[in-house]
């Protein structure tokens, strides 16, 4: 029996991986580019399985599309995916819950060591014709500092490891994390006030969820050091980002080294024009190899559940 896969939407270059995966359970893979419910409801008819990156699937996608069987969602964090209209409809839904720690965790290593050394305002103003140390000034001995985790799951334990050889105190807020996960990483539990008022750098791995949206605002800026350095590789609602761009031009705070946004793309924010804030595109997650394993991971996982196999990574089913 033939299957048909749609990808509701992809920034791959390809589908060559997917198409060799499911291959093996004769499926056919096509791409729609979808960027609305009612696109992917148009033109994804009769589809047994869809992978899905960014386009939501509300409860009208999975109450139109009668076939739907699965769907497998590119990456970790499913909040663009009703999964309660997913299980009322008896639909699995699989993510890839590990294949980029290293990649995040180095990246988030990179944010903090170009925020801390100024590498960004130094490059600008080298490029500007100046040749100034001081224009970075002040900058601390990262073995002086602390570096607190907001959550400490796979990723921040990454981190930590990385942090290994630079001398730093490392301190972690994670209700959730057992203690052994703490105690192998010489990572000490606090709670969430004492990790603001304690850190120097803040580094944001949490899940979005309504407890954590804007969970850094203005309150807890000012209670940072002045010092301090914000790095989020999570999700970008966890930062209220006009908060941000206040502390950084009142002083409450030094800098900030974000892959994440409020909206992805931004159109415009605060955050542009300033010298003591490193951006990137959402690409903490990106190697060639980490790109391969996302896809083929969901792909086979597909594949398990349109031939009657319990998937590997089902959340929903």
């Amino acid at each position: 029996m033939s299957h048909r896969v749609v990808i509701t939407d992809s920034s791959y270059p390809d589908a060559s991986f997917e198409r060799e995966e499911l291959a093996a359970v004769d499926a056919t893979v096509e791409t729609i580019d979808a960027n609305t419910p009612a696109e992917v409801i148009d033109r994804a008819a009769g589809a047994d399985a869809l992978l899905n990156q960014e386009t939501e699937l509300s409860a009208a996608v999975f109450e139109a599309l009668d076939d739907l069987a699965v769907v497998g969602r590119y990456g970790v964090g499913l909040d663009n995916v009703d999964l309660d209209s997913a299980a009322a409809h008896d639909v699995d839904v699989v993510n890839v819950p590990s294949y980029c720690e290293e990649e995040v965790a180095t990246h988030a290593l990179a944010l903090l060591l170009a925020c801390v050394r100024r590498i960004p305002r130094y490059d600008r103003q080298v490029k500007a014709g100046g040749w100034d140390w001081k224009a970075g000034r002040p900058i601390r001995r990262l073995s002086r500092k602390t570096l607190g985790f907001v959550a400490f799951g796979r990723i921040a334990q990454r981190f930590a490891a990385l942090l290994d050889g630079f001398g730093m105190e490392c301190i972690a807020h994670d209700p959730y994390q057992s203690a052994s996960a703490f105690e192998a990483h010489g990572v000490e539990p606090v709670s969430f006030d004492a990790l603001v008022e304690r850190s120097d750098v803040v580094s944001i791995h949490t899940p979005l969820t309504e407890e954590t949206r804007d969970l850094f605002d203005a309150a807890v800026f000012r209670r940072m050091d002045d010092e301090a350095v914000l790095i989020n590789v999570a999700r970008g609602e966890i930062v209220d980002t006009d908060a941000l761009a206040t502390a950084l031009r009142t002083g409450a705070i030094a800098g900030a080294g974000l892959d994440v946004l409020p909206t992805e793309p931004p159109t415009e924010s605060p955050l542009f024009d300033r010298d003591d804030v490193v951006l990137s595109p959402h690409t903490a997650w990106y190697s060639e190899d980490s790109m391969e394993e996302l896809r083929r991971t969901v792909a086979r996982d597909v594949a398990r559940a349109l031939e009657g196999e319990p998937p590997e990574n089902r959340v929903v089913g």
